[in-house]
């Protein structure tokens, strides 16, 4: 194992300070992230200070963070409120993510929580195809128009076009871009002028300084559309800060600058921070 993890290792274990070598190397534009959790089995080894400081040691300017529960969105908030954009999870514990649909208890919770706190986004959640017809997803796309928030969605094609058919002026941020192909991402860009994409576990857009198929003409003809996230779904990707900092600048290198620009920093801006208000 290289000193670089080894460090980070001994930080989320509580044992040692942020590693120098988590600086970016790259000269570009600091990156607002858009798909950032601290979740609670996290909590113990590393530090609402620690998780901030590792991001941005990385590059990380600002973040939208959510967790499960959302107490960990709320610890990060508490110590950094400038650099924390919040945004409400509706999982309380984890093993949720293909039951929540169905649970009618998540609503009031999520209720509860929009009624305390103030949040840029619901989501990140889990839904796909008719589960985004229920009930419960139902309600959620009603509070996000009632609260004038976007929806952060891990769903495939067929979840986004039913949400768009409850809301048609629904604001939806597609995790991952859906892991779809990238002819079927333009396709669902060209038909909703709301639908915006993280480009997060999306590596194989860009390997071997090469572009997927299709990949570099949709990011330069919707570069206002996409955005950088991380996702730190588990202990191990805050592990694999470095690493994954480095994938997204090297996509970024190979992008015109105004288009990096824009995915590295100006789309997050305009669409998730201008939308939140403490």
């Amino acid at each position: 194992m290289n000193n670089c993890l080894s460090s980070i290792l001994l930080v989320l274990a509580g044992s040692c300070s942020i590693p120098s070598c988590l600086h970016a190397e790259y000269d570009k534009a600091d990156i607002l992230d858009v798909h950032i959790h601290y979740n609670h089995n996290l909590w113990d080894g590393l530090s609402p200070d620690n998780a901030i400081q590792l991001l941005r040691d990385a590059g990380v300017s600002r973040a939208l963070v959510s967790s499960t529960p959302d107490e960990g969105t709320q610890k990060l908030y508490r110590v950094a409120p400038q650099f924390v954009i919040p945004a409400l999870r509706p999982y309380r514990r984890q093993g949720t993510i293909t039951t929540w649909t169905r649970d009618a208890s998540v609503i009031p919770y999520i209720e509860e929580r929009l009624a305390k706190y103030r949040y840029a986004a619901i989501g990140e959640f889990h839904v796909v195809g008719s589960d985004a017809d229920t009930p419960v997803i139902r309600r959620v796309v009603e509070l996000a128009q009632q609260y004038k928030l976007l929806l952060h969605v891990h769903g495939n094609i067929d979840a986004i076009e039913r949400i768009y058919r409850q809301d048609s002026h629904a604001r939806i941020l597609w995790a991952h871009a859906g892991f779809e192909q990238a002819v079927l991402v333009e396709e669902m860009m060209d038909k909703h002028d709301r639908l915006w994409a993280d480009l997060s576990f999306r590596n194989e857009i860009y390997t071997n300084h090469r572009f997927l198929q299709g990949w570099r003409e949709l990011l330069v003809k919707h570069s206002d559309r996409f955005m950088m996230g991380m996702d730190t779904y588990t202990p191990q990707r805050w592990v694999k800060i470095d690493e994954v900092m480095a994938w997204q600048h090297e996509l970024l290198d190979a992008l015109p600058e105004n288009v990096a620009e824009k995915i590295a920093h100006d789309n997050a801006q305009n669409i998730v921070a201008n939308n939140f208000r403490p």
